[in-house]
Parts: structure tokens; C-alpha cells; sequence
């Protein structure tokens, strides 16, 4: 190992290699504070002939690389383990936005940039980048692509891998894959690019990515409504999807509880409606062309409508970009403020649209039956079926104990539930190690032969990011 730091150290350079137990601390526990582990080194290269003489040598050495982005992932997948052999790779230095294609709106950047100065780039062009989620300001480019993330606008563009129109990546033996070129037909075989999107750096470390951009708006609404339950917002879901004529970009729903959680704990939030509702549903409408209707006209039609067929309590529009905004840092702030009460067992999981509602009413009250003190707070996506069903603990429980008891045993309720409702325990956040273990339980045997094969035949000596993603037999 030593010889090995010496060689990591003479390529990284003292700007990019530290073994300081200070500098490493803030990046060995993960965003949840669930999972701490130790590394030998941690690694920031420049570039990616850096990243290849990285994994080159620890190739030979058989040791164990560890990628990370802005580490705000929400399964594990970034923290190495308790053994203090692995290397932690960090992309935070290969943060450059490195070229712009006015005829196709492509934009090329390294895996280091941030969510949200990429959005802040792709601005100056007159285009968008039609991913966000609460992290933007610290989740980076290689790592939405390695967790093959969704956030709000999953329903009208699709999750990152949509986005994403070609790829370079450093593989276990060291070869660069250079697919950068934004080809429309190639057939040579597998797609690698759709391997390494979400494989979470087990078999390739991403280091560039070709995106697809969009027209920047030209107008949006934003919506807020009082809904009496889940199952009335599936059917105001569908119909505003029926009248919106593609102009609605999201559509969320969140319990009352979530609501208040972050009106206690994040400053400057109000709620958008002066009554209380049980539920609650946030809607943007968008425009993109002159030639569509005005998001506000649209939706205060929409709405209007809803309200007679009895599918809202009340509503509110945005008057201004920053009410707007206020809105969804309501939406966005509900992780943190969740935080902010106490430890809980969160689950990212989908299940197909139509059952999304039901799911929500009729297993709620069972876990909470089940596990006496626990308090569900279900809130998501449900245009594509994105529930995030997390489950406080009790008040005045020590954390790590909850954690490892009672916490395992909601988990497993939770995912067996999912699966009968033939869903998936991971809907956008990936597997990590946070669920590697209900994965080797729930999945079926295809599955999980095709990850284990996948993953011996590109990285034989395991040392990509081992112990995320697939589970071994």
C-alpha cells in the first residue's frame, strides 16, 4: 500500500492526494449519517488521463477505488467500508463545462460539475437542462449519472438516463471508454454507455457526459392545491395530464405532516394556503413555444375545472418567480426538515402509476399498526409513480439502535410490500449498500445473475466500488 501511495501521490499531485485524517473526515459518513467508513488515501485528479493511471495502479495492487461526487447520495454508495484499505476517488476537481453545440443544444462538461452550475450554464445558451432536485447545489454530473437520478421533472423528460447522450468512462483495467462522440445509430454490440449509467462506478468510472438540453422556458405556473386524500390526487393527475396537452412538467403530492415539518424547521417557508388540508399537490405548467397557452391562463383553467368535478379543497397560483420558488423550496426542504425531527427509515421506491395512491392509503396505516410510535410521512412523484415513504421513529429513541432493530424490520416490510404491488425498492436513488441485502432477498434469480455477471466481467478483482449495488452470492 505504501509504494502505492507514493505512486497515487506522484500523480494526483499535492493538490489532489491527501492521507490527512481531518481532510477526509467531512467525505467518510455519508449524506444520512448512517454509514461512516475509513480510506487509505483520499484521491482528487484533474483530469481523466489522471483517473486512468489511478485505476492502473491500483489494478495491479488489487485495491479498492471508491468514486465519489458531491456525496449527497441517499443509499451508501459513495462511503467505502471499515476496512481503511479502500481509496476514496473524488471528481469534485473535474468540474469544467467544456464545450456547447448550438445546432443539437448538447452541452459537454466533466463528471465533477455541479447540478446547478450546469443549469446556470446551459442558461447563457437559452436552453435548459431539464433535471433538478433538492441537492443541486452539491449533486454533481458523474454522480446523477452513476445513480441514474430522477427528481421533479421525471414526467415530462425522463430520468438522467434520458439525458444523457453519450459518455467517457474509466474502466477497471485502466482503457479509457471514449463515447463521447453523440452518435444516432451504433450497433458494435452492447450499449456500454446504458451499463455504466446507474451502475453506481462498479464497473466504470464516469468521467464526461454529452447532455441533451431543451429551449429555456418562457413562461411557467406554479400550483399549489388542498386535496382531500392520495386517491383524489391520482385523479386530478389525470386530469390535468388529459387537458394539459404536455404542458405540465410536474405534479407532487405531500402529506400535511411534511408540510408542517418544514414550516417549523426551514426559515423563510409559509404555507401556500390560508386553510389546512390534508393533502397537499404542487403542479408546474410550462411554456416553450409561442405558439402554446399561457401557463397561468392554462392552469387557473385546469383548476377551475377540478375544483367543480370536486378534485381540489383549494388552490393557489404563483404570482411572481419568487413565490414560485417559495413553492417548491416547500417541496425540496422536505428531506431536511424530516432530518431535523429525528432519525426515520427512508425508502425510495416506485410502483406502477396507477397503484401509487392506493399504496400509500393502505400501507401507511399498517406500518404504523405494526410498529406502535412510528409516523409515516409519504410524499413523491406520482406522475411516474415515485413514492418516498419514510417512517419516523418514535419520539426519545436512541438513533443507532432504532436504526438496527426496528428500523431493519420496517424496511423489510416496507420492500416486501413493494414487491407485491410489483414495484421496485429503488426508484431513483440507486441501491448503494443501504439496500444490498433487500436486493439479494426480493430480486428474482435473472436478475440478479445478470448484475453478478456484468459486474465479474468487467472488474474480475472486484475493486470498483465493491459492496454497492451487486449483491455477492
Amino acid at each position: 500500500m505504501q509504494n502505492a501511495l507514493s505512486e497515487f501521490e506522484a500523480i494526483a499531485g499535492p493538490k489532489g492526494f491527501t492521507t490527512s485524517p481531518e481532510d477526509m473526515e467531512p467525505w467518510l459518513t455519508d449524506w444520512r449519517g448512517r454509514f461512516t467508513g475509513k480510506a487509505a488515501a483520499l484521491l482528487s485528479p484533474s483530469s481523466t488521463d489522471e483517473v486512468s493511471r489511478i485505476v492502473k495502479v491500483a489494478a495491479r495492487e488489487k485495491i479498492a477505488l471508491v468514486p465519489q461526487g458531491g456525496n449527497s447520495g441517499m443509499v451508501a454508495g459513495a462511503t467505502p467500508d471499515q476496512s481503511g484499505q479502500a481509496i476514496l476517488l473524488s471528481l469534485r476537481r473535474m468540474n469544467k463545462i467544456t464545450g456547447f453545440d448550438e445546432d443539437s443544444g448538447h452541452i459537454t462538461c466533466q463528471a465533477g460539475v455541479i447540478l446547478q452550475n450546469l443549469h446556470e450554464e446551459a442558461a447563457k445558451y437559452g436552453r435548459r437542462f431539464p433535471l433538478t432536485l433538492g441537492g443541486k447545489g452539491s449533486a454533481t454530473i458523474g454522480g446523477l449519472v452513476s445513480t441514474n437520478a430522477g427528481g421533479t421533472q421525471v414526467l415530462r423528460h425522463g430520468t438522467m438516463r434520458a439525458l444523457v447522450e453519450s459518455i467517457e468512462a474509466v474502466m477497471p483495467d485502466c482503457s479509457i471508454f471514449d463515447g463521447l462522440s453523440p452518435l444516432k445509430k451504433d450497433n458494435r454490440g452492447f450499449d456500454i454507455k446504458e451499463l455504466l449509467i446507474g451502475s453506481e462506478g462498479t464497473i466504470g468510472i464516469t468521467t464526461a457526459a454529452v447532455l441533451k438540453t431543451v429551449p429555456a422556458l418562457k413562461d411557467r405556473c406554479v400550483a399549489w392545491a388542498g386535496v382531500e386524500n392520495p386517491q383524489t390526487a391520482y385523479h386530478l393527475l389525470r386530469h390535468v395530464e388529459k387537458n394539459a396537452g404536455g404542458a405540465l412538467e410536474g405534479f407532487e403530492i405531500l402529506p400535511a405532516l411534511a408540510l408542517t415539518n418544514v414550516l417549523k424547521h426551514i426559515d423563510g417557508t409559509r404555507s401556500p394556503l390560508a386553510q389546512e388540508h390534508k393533502w397537499h399537490v404542487l403542479m408546474e405548467f410550462v411554456q416553450d413555444s409561442a405558439e402554446q397557452e399561457s401557463p397561468a391562463a392554462l392552469a387557473e383553467r385546469l383548476l377551475a375545472q377540478a375544483s367543480e368535478i370536486d378534485l381540489l379543497r383549494d388552490a393557489a397560483l404563483a404570482v411572481s418567480e419568487t413565490q414560485a420558488e417559495a413553492f417548491w423550496k416547500i417541496r425540496d426542504s422536505i428531506a431536511e426538515a424530516e432530518r431535523a425531527e429525528g432519525p426515520a427509515m427512508q425508502h425510495d421506491i416506485s410502483v406502477p402509476v396507477a397503484d401509487m395512491a392506493r399504496f400509500i392509503e393502505d400501507e401507511s396505516p399498517k406500518i404504523e399498526a405494526a410498529f406502535p410510535g412510528s409516523q409515516v410521512i409519504a410524499f413523491g412523484h406520482m406522475g411516474d409513480g415515485n413514492i418516498h415513504f419514510h417512517v419516523k421513529a418514535p419520539d426519545a429513541v436512541e438513533a443507532q439502535a432504532w436504526y438496527a432493530d426496528q428500523g431493519k424490520d420496517i424496511s423489510r416490510h416496507v420492500y416486501e410490500r413493494v414487491v407485491s404491488y410489483n414495484g421496485s425498492i429503488s426508484a431513483e436513488h440507486g441501491i448503494g449498500q443501504l439496500k444490498l441485502d433487500d436486493l439479494r432477498r426480493l430480486s428474482d434469480p435473472a436478475r440478479l445473475y445478470a448484475l453478478r455477471a456484468i459486474k465479474a466481467a468487467f472488474d474480475p478483482d472486484n475493486i470498483m466500488n465493491p459492496g454497492k449495488l451487486v449483491p455477492l452470492a
